[in-house]
């Protein structure tokens, strides 16, 4: 039980770790400031910043399942392996966005979330969650 416990504790600090880095890489890679437009309402922000959070605790959930709970080694090998497919689910909401920001010709996400476009962020939400249920695919 105290193992568990632990082993909770670890993974829900390295998890809200990982979702905060990933929110903090997207946001300076997005040339929209996410604190500010949250501050003044822009729920298209909102979507894309929930889409974020939740997309990567998808994906670390999928890890964490995917990795054997007992000795202190699998413990060590699965926050690494954590670390590692957050780290790809990251990556991959990052290359997913500006890709088909490229694709689509008829509006660009970056000036439609600055407008406070919701539509637009409702999207990129849904973008990051599709991307984070095919990086979780692979793990499991």
């Amino acid at each position: 039980m105290l193992m568990v416990a632990i082993e909770t504790l670890i993974y829900l600090c390295v998890g809200l770790i990982m979702m905060m880095l990933g929110y903090f890489i997207i946001d300076l890679l997005i040339p929209v400031d996410f604190p500010q437009e949250i501050r003044e309402g822009n729920k298209s922000v909102g979507w894309v910043s929930a889409g974020i959070y939740a997309g990567l605790g998808y994906v670390i959930r999928s890890a964490i399942i995917s990795t054997e709970i007992g000795e202190v080694t699998e413990l060590l090998q699965g926050v690494l392996d954590t670390v590692v497919y957050a780290a790809i689910g990251i990556v991959a909401f990052i290359l997913a966005y500006f890709v088909i920001d490229i694709v689509n010709k008829k509006f660009n996400f970056n000036v439609a979330l600055k407008e406070k476009n919701e539509a637009a962020g409702i999207m990129v939400c849904g973008i990051f969650l599709g991307i984070a249920f095919i990086v979780s695919g692979v793990i499991q």
